[in-house]
């Protein structure tokens, strides 16, 4: 009886609530999800090649935080992070095989607490992992494109033998053939049409993940002879400890019953075949086909009338390795692999257009977006709203950022250091200051025991989920 009764009081409790929020003026939110975005955007200067005219329209726009980290560097378990606020140690959602409402039957995502609160809430795309974006109690609709047959790519080089690795390509079609594509037109009809509700609209691109694949023009855009390869030191791995070696070799999903393998790895492969340029100019013209796809979306909000009541916010999962430590794909614990682009755009928001230096959390973006549209504050969530960041983005900002790769594998990043402990006992530890490209391990060095000792203080106490 007395559950019943709580249910009761639960179900009118949300009627309430939602029918404040409707007649309310709350902001829209438009809700971006770049699908293996590292830093190489225009704004962030991460590459000189990178062609991002329209993400760095929107950073002009907004807060761009150029050291957000996400809370696990591989798609499942950082998005179930960032929608459930919820971290992977507390969840045990570790790799791409986890299901969150497995092991979170009761958690509360994002979405379902702006349908709570009476937004409309409907997406395309990749926001969840997967076959997770159907899922029912997080959206009021969520958009699958027809099939169409995927276009091939227009030239292999012939000359390369069967075992390369190039799932890259440039291809003979238009925009709008494209996964991307199609869901920027839903989105861009979304936009178009009357609103009677405030709305919570997620559009999740696929690009730039593998395989790097667009239309040719955006590769004609990204000549080889102009292509830079990232900087890299050849014995990087030499002061790694033997779990981060193994992290740079193979592909190593967490939840996975058997070592993906591809022992040797990519990075071999890759310079064996002579294919570094070319994998470069294929990631950098996905990037170009993703921010052009971002574009036409901006466009449609400015043209709806709506861009004046819209919190536009586009992150990224995580980073992508391209032989920096011999490693490509995501998979480690590295800065940049755990690095993304995070712009957070407010309507007449005073410090449109500045950079935010503190290190946050792809999970603090729950908290925040609850704090700018005046939902209710939740208890029990791992992030911290950054509403203080973008009233004034140089004020102190003293939560380290705790990442997470597999059952006890953890880095913690502060404003000068990161510092990496694997569940053998391994370590590495990087003075950002002096050595961004994380080159040199400190960590057996006896002289940084101390910082060591105090960076271990912000890993999760055990047990671990």
């Amino acid at each position: 009886m007395r559950g019943l009764f709580r249910t009761s009081l639960w179900i009118l409790a949300s009627t309430l609530l939602s029918q404040s929020a409707i007649s309310s003026d709350r902001p829209n939110v438009l809700f971006i999800a770049v699908d293996d975005l590292r830093t190489w955007v225009g704004h962030l200067e991460g590459h000189p090649n990178a062609q991002t005219p329209h993400i760095d329209r929107l950073a002009a726009r907004g807060v761009s935080f150029t050291r957000a980290y996400c809370a696990a560097p591989l798609c499942n378990p950082s998005r179930v992070s960032l929608l459930t606020g919820t971290a992977p140690h507390r969840s045990g959602v570790y790799g791409n095989r986890d299901r969150f409402r497995e092991n979170l039957p009761d958690a509360i995502t994002l979405m379902q607490r702006f349908r709570r609160a009476g937004y409309s809430v409907r997406g395309a795309g990749k926001i969840f992992h997967g076959t997770l974006a159907h899922d029912e109690r997080s959206w009021d609709f969520y958009y699958t494109p027809p099939r169409s047959p995927r276009p091939a790519p227009l030239n292999r080089n012939e000359r390369l033998p069967q075992s390369a690795w190039v799932p890259w390509g440039a291809l003979d079609c238009d925009d709008e053939a494209m996964f991307d594509g199609k869901n920027a037109n839903w989105i861009i009809a979304e936009l178009q049409r009357a609103h009677d509700r405030p709305f919570f609209l997620a559009y999740g691109l696929t690009k730039p993940h593998l395989p790097w694949e667009a239309p040719q023009k955006y590769f004609e855009s990204h000549p080889l002879d102009t292509i830079e390869l990232p900087p890299i030191k050849e014995d990087d791995l030499d002061d790694l400890p033997a779990f981060g070696q193994k992290l740079a070799r193979e592909i190593y999903d967490p939840s996975a019953t058997r070592d993906l393998g591809n022992p040797g790895g990519d990075h071999n492969n890759v310079v064996a075949n002579d294919q570094w340029p070319m994998a470069v100019q294929a990631y950098l013209a996905t990037i170009h086909f993703a921010d052009a796809q971002i574009g036409r979306v901006l466009n449609a909000l400015e043209e709806s009338g709506q861009a004046d009541k819209t919190i536009v916010i586009l992150w990224g999962d995580h980073g992508w390795h391209l032989g920096e430590k011999q490693h490509w794909r995501k998979h480690a614990l590295w800065d940049v692999t755990t690095r993304t682009p995070l712009i957070i755009s407010l309507p007449g928001a005073r410090n449109a257009g500045t950079q935010c230096h503190r290190p946050v959390s792809l999970i603090d973006m729950y908290p925040t977006l609850l704090d700018l549209c005046g939902l209710p504050k939740v208890d029990g969530l791992d992030g911290q709203s950054l509403t203080p960041l973008l009233e004034e983005p140089t004020t102190k900002w003293d939560f380290p950022v705790l990442m997470t790769y597999g059952y006890r594998n953890h880095a913690i990043q502060t404003e000068r250091w990161r510092y990496i402990h694997y569940a053998n006992g391994g370590e590495e530890l990087y003075d950002h200051s002096r050595d961004p490209n994380e080159w040199n391990n400190l960590a057996p060095l006896p002289q940084h025991q101390n910082t060591i000792q105090e960076l271990k203080r912000h890993l999760p106490e055990s047990p671990e989920r």
